[in-house]
């Protein structure tokens, strides 16, 4: 009769693992966030410029008439 509380208390230090674990990951979950959002942060001005230069270059890509060049086939 002495394995029923053994094996109780085997299953609560069971779960208390399982909860540390989940804890650790819950923190590091959390710091990739914040890891994320500075990342986000300081590349958003430069994404900002890109993109104006990538809008910049579009136009004025569109803008060019079509040449009747030489043609290779």
């Amino acid at each position: 009769m002495a394995w029923v509380p053994v094996s109780v208390a085997l299953g609560f230090v069971g779960l208390a693992v399982l909860a540390f674990c989940s804890f650790k990951v819950y923190l590091g979950v959390r710091r990739f966030g914040r890891e994320l959002e500075r990342a986000r942060r300081r590349l958003g001005p430069k994404q900002s410029a890109l993109n104006d230069e990538l809008r910049y270059l579009q136009d004025t890509r569109a803008s060019q008439e079509p040449d009747d060049g030489v043609r290779s086939s």
